[in-house]
């Protein structure tokens, strides 16, 4: 907006030295190989483990929002590897991950987890300490000569999507209102103390009134 009314002329400096604060990204090629290069020097460093890390687990996104997404967690409970066999302090010496806040809250997530690390103690391979002294769960020589450092992730985790298929809405499903049937079982759950209270209340009184 320009002055008004009879005030002092302003005097802004647009003369500013604004060419050594021009942000350049000249070195985006070089930085890029030298990532590649960091990258290729881990993988031979922690060679024949994988280089992807930990085995992950499967968990479900917070909030209503995202909750229908799965994606990696930070590490199995450990319930998920009791189930599945494995000592909680074996378990990051053989690459799995373990999270100990965790808390497994439905029996479908526990079974998935579990059935995930079965897989995972399925396929892997173990070295020996020492080549001229294996101990027992050590992997037979014949698999460690064949055995591969794995590029991808390990047991990449698979979307669940149903199949949906287009189709005609029914006149009970426009009749129906989702967001009623919401706040409904919601008051119930939230008025579910104050109602058990009041009957017994009325129970109680019923009971007085009849001796």
């Amino acid at each position: 907006m320009a002055p008004k009314h009879n005030n002092m002329i302003h005097n802004n400096h647009f003369h500013k030295q604004w060419q050594n604060y021009v942000r350049t990204w000249f070195d985006q090629p070089g930085r890029k190989k030298r990532r590649r290069v960091a990258r290729q020097k881990r993988a031979l460093q922690i060679a024949p483990r994988p280089v992807a890390g930990a085995l992950r687990p499967i968990v479900r996104c917070p909030t209503f929002k995202y909750n229908t997404k799965i994606r990696a967690g930070r590490g199995f409970t450990l319930e998920e590897l009791k189930a599945a066999g494995i000592s909680h302090k074996v378990a990051p010496t053989i690459g799995i991950a373990v999270d100990h806040r965790r808390k497994n809250r439905s029996a479908e997530s526990l079974q998935a987890n579990v059935q995930r690390l079965k897989e995972y103690k399925s396929k892997l391979i173990v070295f020996p300490r020492k080549a001229s002294k294996p101990k027992q769960g050590d992997s037979e020589p014949a698999e460690l000569s064949n055995a591969k450092q794995l590029s991808g992730p390990v047991i990449p985790i698979q979307p669940s999507r149903l199949p949906i298929k287009a189709r005609k809405i029914t006149d009970e499903e426009k009749n129906t209102s989702v967001f009623k049937s919401m706040r409904i079982a919601r008051a119930n759950a939230r008025l579910i103390g104050i109602r058990e209270k009041r009957a017994k209340e009325q129970a109680e009184q019923d009971a007085i009134k009849k001796k």
